[in-house]
């Protein structure tokens, strides 16, 4: 097993070196990075193909398996994830606020790195650069466990973003790869309160569960993705097919995919027929409620556990509401709180439902499949967080700093 501490004492070692060097030198290293992953390209390919055929053969199921692949346009994507991070706004030091107190004291508040973040992930070897690029440009050091499907994979990666920290004379401690893929692995990082701040899990909802009732390292929850989207009874159908095929269909394996569908009853018996043949065309497996099968009776009728199911595949749950109202209560009795979209003309629903619907991302007459730190102009993402405190949504580079104030005096003691 890895020795975690020493890993832990190196890591917070170069997260002080990092929090004082420059935008610039960030930049340069990360543009290196992507330079290095492109010219490493082949190599990276190579070791994934090996993971990716250890992988399948122990039988790992297909979406896993889409996840664990990478192909020339996806390792090109990581490298522009690392051209795009270099490009935004360094968020050290920046001022967040400034004010002089009744006693003449100048008060500021100022952003600076969280210091050593832990990313504990299954097989998606693109987190590695992502993760990297984000936790870099943010002043942190980062820890990096990936799933033991994708270690060459990983390991790959890592070595590309190495070069470019020795190129520039950074301390190649900033990212530290743990190559020990087990449970005790694991574990012991969700203990290393002494050096790790805080722990992102990504990955499956089982995954999630253990880190969060696990760690003792404080946790920023990235949750699972049981997706809604309510077709209105003011909807346009024509566009809502559209929509809905794509969030359910374009990469049915990831956290934004759609995974129920609600129908107004009003346009239930028009639009279930169509959405459910634009639907099969893509091989999607629908399981509806009772009123949904009455329209359709090919449906294969929804249990109960279907609706707090995040399917991750080509299945999807239909059902039919009475109103705008009925279909709120029922995607905030369900829903994993990541995001959800109302399809309608109607100003007054649209703005009914972005405000009473709590997830991290609602939408109005788009796909889920938008939620994603690149898509929102952050370069890459960290994890999609869906509680509340201190993150939530795509997690880009302001969500991995803290703050702290910086007071002025010019005397000043307290009677």
């Amino acid at each position: 097993m890895a020795d975690l501490n020493e890993i832990g004492k190196r890591a917070k070692k170069a997260a002080a070196e990092l929090a004082r060097i420059s935008a610039k030198v960030k930049n340069d290293v990360l543009k290196d990075a992507a330079g290095f992953i492109i010219e490493d390209e082949r190599y990276i390919l190579d070791e994934n193909e090996k993971d990716y055929i250890a992988a399948k053969e122990a039988g790992l199921p297909g979406v896993s398996l889409d996840r664990l692949l990478l192909t020339p346009a996806r390792v090109a994507d990581m490298a522009e994830g690392l051209e795009k991070v270099a490009s935004l706004d360094d968020p050290i030091g920046e001022t967040i606020s400034m004010k002089t107190i009744e006693n003449g004291l100048v008060v500021g508040r100022k952003r600076v790195p969280l210091g050593v973040i832990g990313i504990i992930y299954e097989a998606r070897p693109n987190v590695t650069a992502d993760a990297f690029g984000l936790c870099f440009k943010a002043g942190n050091a980062s820890i990096l466990r990936g799933g033991k499907e994708a270690l060459l994979s990983n390991a790959a990666i890592t070595g590309a973003i190495k070069k470019a920290l020795e190129k520039r004379n950074v301390t190649t401690d900033a990212v530290l790869f743990i190559n020990d893929p087990s449970r005790e692995s694991a574990v012991g990082m969700m203990r290393l309160n002494e050096y790790i701040n805080v722990l992102i899990p990504r990955g499956g909802a089982g995954l999630i569960k253990t880190v969060v009732e696990t760690s003792s390292v404080p946790v920023i929850e990235t949750g699972t993705g049981n997706c809604h989207i309510f077709v209105d009874e003011s909807a346009d159908l024509e566009n809502a097919v559209k929509i809905i095929v794509n969030a359910k269909t374009q990469r049915p394996g990831v956290c934004n995919a759609c995974e129920k569908l609600i129908l107004h009853k009003n346009i239930a018996n028009e639009f279930l027929p169509k959405i459910c043949a634009a639907l099969r065309e893509y091989g999607v497996e629908i399981r509806g409620d009772e009123a949904a099968v009455n329209i359709v009776p090919d449906i294969k009728p929804a249990t109960d556990d279907d609706w707090d199911t995040e399917y991750l595949d080509l299945i999807i749950g239909v059902k039919i509401a009475e109103n705008i109202e009925e279909a709120i209560e029922h995607i905030q009795a369900h829903s994993s709180g990541h995001s959800e979209a109302v399809l309608t003309e109607s100003y007054a629903n649209a703005t009914r439902f972005l405000n009473d619907v709590d997830s991290a991302c609602v939408y109005v007459n788009a796909s889920t499949r938008f939620t994603d730190g690149f898509q929102f102009g952050f370069g890459a993402e960290i994890g999609i967080s869906t509680q509340k405190l201190h993150a939530r949504g795509p997690m880009g580079l302001r969500e991995l700093t803290s703050s702290k104030y910086v007071i002025y005096g010019s005397g000043q003691i307290r009677e």
